[in-house]
């Protein structure tokens, strides 16, 4: 997880959320006190001025209204009013000047040479002296700055005539120094305000981040997987309480995961010792789980397909389109197979849904039906066979015998020979079902071997001796034998089965004059048994099928010559009872071999 830096804290937050609120509340406070300071001083001062001034203009009235001598005899009125201004024109003015009513200086405190001279350009004091109006404004210096108070007052006699005008000048560099020293001893209390609330910004923070702080780190721990640690709680208010849900929280949790855990090890138990495949999807169709046998049947492993769409690792585009159509499916057989191997998968599919019944996955698990579908395959052609072979002699026998019936037997040429037919379809029907029996007793393993120390060399003479008495053909059989005696446990009657059905399809399908080879050779731990003739051969891809149930190379030939097509299937569940195994080689037009070997044991094995 990424720190957190302080500046990205809450802690610093709060700090700078409680100095501002400060800050503002400051600035509000302070703007409201600065703008009604700076209202009292300048009334303070404009009051001292006016004070003053009232005390000014009545002096200097009496000195314009008091009766002067002859020329030359007391003071002038230029010195009356320098004699008042002396006595009453106080420091904070600075500049002072009275003016007559023709506009000429008559006395002055701040330039003398000012007395005597005319005035122009002074609105105020025309509107004083004509009107008998005062004014008042406030005027600033454009090179230093400063800002001047400036006052007009009129002089009138007791008819309100005017006598003359008053003009002052009275600076206010004073009122403003004043409000500035004042703001900055604000200021510097604001700083120290500042201060003060980002200690206690510091302190009212880490009490309530402490507590979110330890909660982030055992966040963190339990992360991990460690549920043993606990949040301190350290009050009862919200952050108390928010620790100890967490608390409470963390306990839920650890029992959660303990129950998800053994779960997963349950899940993970059975998907891994099911024989099945399972793959799981999410509700995009891709491959999220995958256990060790579905791999084998598809041959991927979970890396190569994780995230990959399930229709398209199983191939289904031209089957499943939309996902949804999965519910409907129920189960689809996937044809494996390539040139080398049959190859059957059976896909089961199961939807997953939540708890609004929403589609959110899918379940689906593979087996593996090729046995099972060979199975089917080979029982469906097994009663097609068996119902043709018995329809065959039966439908000989039924329209042989339908002939009897209309007459055919009162025919001394026709009869026995209708009759011999049907005593030949009766006997072949007769070693079908007897072949059919045995097979069925092998496959139930209900049929016993019943073994017996024999001497294979004078065996086998006597079994090719009989075969060469009896056959009519003129096809030779060539021995090649062991010379000495060799003894071995086995079956003798099964054992002459296998043999006669070997060397009579080899008598079958022998061209007249041919020779069959009969060869035994002993080994090291068997003996194996060589027949071979030289018919027209059996092409390659049909070498492994002579053994099963009802196959014939020459179906027309076989049924001419009377076969059921059960001795080879019959021998090899023969031989392999002996634990042995049987096989054929063969080329086209030079023949077949049938081959087959028995163990050489010092006890019987597996009889009675």
């Amino acid at each position: 997880m990424k720190k957190v830096t302080f500046f990205q804290s809450i802690q610093f937050k709060i700090i700078i959320i409680l100095t501002l609120l400060l800050l503002l509340a400051i600035q509000v406070i302070g703007a409201y006190f600065a703008q009604q300071l700076e209202a009292s001083l300048k009334e303070n001062f404009t009051a001292d001025v006016e004070e003053r001034l009232q005390v000014l203009t009545a002096n200097l009235e009496e000195a314009f209204m008091k009766e002067r001598p002859e020329e030359g005899e007391g003071p002038t009125l230029q010195q009356d009013i320098q004699s008042v201004l002396t006595l009453y024109g106080s420091d904070i003015y600075s500049d002072l000047q009275v003016i007559d009513t023709q506009f000429r200086v008559v006395g002055s405190k701040g330039d003398p040479e000012l007395i005597g001279k005319r005035i122009t350009g002074e609105s105020g004091v025309n509107v004083a002296i004509r009107y008998g109006q005062d004014t008042s404004k406030v005027l600033q210096d454009n090179v230093t700055h400063d800002r001047e108070y400036v006052r007009v007052v009129p002089i009138e006699d007791v008819d309100d005539s005017p006598l003359g005008a008053i003009y002052i000048e009275a600076s206010m560099e004073e009122v403003y120094s004043q409000l500035q020293r004042i703001n900055q001893i604000f200021l510097n209390g604001t700083g120290l305000a500042v201060a003060v609330s980002i200690i206690l910004g510091i302190l009212v923070a880490r009490t309530i981040t402490k507590p979110i702080t330890e909660m982030r780190k055992q966040a963190m721990i339990i992360s991990t997987g460690d549920f043993s640690q606990k949040v301190n709680v350290y009050g009862t208010d919200e952050i108390g309480q928010l620790a100890i849900t967490f608390n409470d929280m963390n306990d839920k949790l650890h029992m959660a995961t303990l129950t998800t855990e053994e779960e997963r090890r349950k899940l993970s138990s059975v998907l891994s010792n099911m024989s099945d495949g399972v793959i799981a999807t999410d509700e995009e169709g891709s491959i999220t789980l995958m256990n060790e046998p579905a791999a084998d049947l598809i041959g991927k492993n979970f890396e190569e397909i994780k995230g990959h769409n399930l229709v398209e690792v199983l191939q289904l585009e031209d089957k499943i389109v939309d996902l949804k159509g999965f519910q409907d499916a129920g189960s689809i057989i996937i044809d494996a197979s390539d040139e080398e191997q049959f190859f059957l998968i059976k896909a089961n599919f199961s939807i997953v849904q939540d708890e609004r019944e929403n589609f959110t996955g899918l379940i689906t698990v593979l087996s593996d039906v090729t046995e099972q579908e060979k199975v089917e395959r080979e029982r469906r052609e097994f009663v097609s066979n068996v119902s043709h072979e018995l329809r065959t002699p039966l439908t000989t026998m039924r329209s042989y015998l339908e002939a009897l019936t209309d007459g055919a037997w009162e025919d001394k040429e026709i009869a026995p020979r209708f009759l011999d037919v049907t005593q030949n379809e009766t006997e072949r029907m007769i070693r079908l079902v007897n072949d059919l029996l045995q097979l069925s007793k092998m496959d139930h393993k209900e049929q016993s071997l019943y073994k017996e120390r024999v001497n294979i060399t004078s065996f086998f003479h006597h079994i090719i001796d009989r075969f060469e008495m009896n056959q009519l053909e003129k096809i030779g059989i060539v021995r090649e034998l062991p010379k000495e005696n060799v003894f071995m446990w086995l079956d003798k009657d099964k054992i002459t089965q296998v043999i006669d059905n070997i060397i009579s399809n080899a008598i079958k399908y022998s061209p007249e004059g041919g020779v069959i080879t009969f060869k035994a050779e002993k080994e090291k731990h068997r003996l194996t048994v060589s027949i071979s003739d030289q018919g027209l051969g059996i092409a390659r891809e049909k070498l492994d099928k002579i053994f099963d149930r009802f196959y014939r190379v020459d179906k027309a030939r076989s049924r001419e010559l009377g076969g059921t097509g059960l001795g080879l299937a019959i021998s090899k569940e023969i031989i392999e009872a002996h634990n042995g195994k049987i096989w054929a080689t063969s080329k086209e037009g030079e023949g077949t071999t049938i081959n087959f070997t028995l163990p050489l044991t010092n006890r019987k094995r597996g009889g009675k």
